[in-house]
């Protein structure tokens, strides 16, 4: 009996060492590859609104298209925050009385707004027109988070082992200032 367990153990051992094991570092291979191609990918983005001061529909359909390009599907979030002056007046209702100080106020633009004027709902304008262009001013930080929303092939056979879920395989957030005005 104690023979028949000891083969039985060393199958079930021999069989996770030659395939659970290999599958299990592929699809983890895999998430890295994934995970390195929307950092890059996130960051060239980023970068190029920065320097440029917009947004066009042909540069987020192209970001759109790089991160489909890994298999995952992914949530992105965009915000813009402007940062703006406001004098303060020592009586509210009347504007004359400057008091000479100014409060700092971050007005944010997010995803939906973003999207809103690249893709209006009407198609009236063509796509590479000026109109559609997502401006942001110099000083601007605008920032990108990415997240996929799929379960990959290393999730799965994680969650099998484990027993629990695992949290997104693929998460990056980059942002930064706004260095130019290029429109």
């Amino acid at each position: 009996m104690i023979n028949a367990a000891s083969k039985l153990l060393a199958v079930l051992l021999a069989a996770i060492l030659l395939y659970v094991y290999p599958a299990a570092e592929t699809a983890d291979r895999q998430d890295d590859m994934a995970r390195m191609t929307v950092v890059q990918t996130v960051t060239r983005f980023v970068d190029a609104v920065r320097t440029k001061g917009y947004i066009s529909p042909a540069m987020y359909a192209e970001f759109e298209e790089q991160m489909a390009r890994t298999g995952n599907a992914y949530e992105i979030s965009m915000e813009h925050l402007h940062k703006k002056y406001v004098p303060h007046y020592s009586d509210p209702m009347d504007q004359s009385t400057f008091s000479g100080t100014y409060e700092t106020v971050q007005d944010g633009y997010y995803s939906a707004q973003i999207k809103a004027k690249l893709f209006p709902s009407s198609g009236v304008l063509a796509l590479d027109d000026p109109g559609r262009r997502y401006t942001l001013a110099m000083g601007d930080f605008f920032t990108v988070t990415v997240k996929n929303t799929n379960r990959t092939p290393a999730m799965l056979i994680r969650e099998w082992l484990n027993g629990s879920a695992q949290a997104a395989a693929v998460f990056t957030t980059y942002g930064g200032m706004v260095l130019n005005e290029d429109y």
